[in-house]
């Protein structure tokens, strides 16, 4: 029987079961990077574009609109600073 304290309302954790955890979410996180890597590069352009329609809809576009000019302004003059 294992005995747990209780620290600001959770529950303590032993030293195996917190190893244990970080290893699940190392797996679950090697497999995602491991999707990333052989999804083609279409996939991903379709996936891009189903957020992009995705935060419109949304009406998320909107404030980043407002700082689009800025944002232009600054890559204007990096490209006048590198000569391209």
């Amino acid at each position: 029987m294992r005995l747990t304290s209780t620290l600001g309302g959770l529950n303590a954790v032993t030293r195996d079961e917190a190893l244990q955890f970080k290893a699940r979410w190392k797996a679950v996180n090697d497999l995602v990077a491991e999707e990333a890597r052989n999804t083609t590069p279409a996939l991903k352009l379709r996936q891009l574009a189903l957020m992009y329609e995705a935060g419109q809809s949304f009406g998320w576009t909107k404030g980043l609109e407002e700082g689009e000019a800025e944002v232009r302004e600054r890559w204007r003059r990096l490209r006048e600073m590198l000569h391209v």
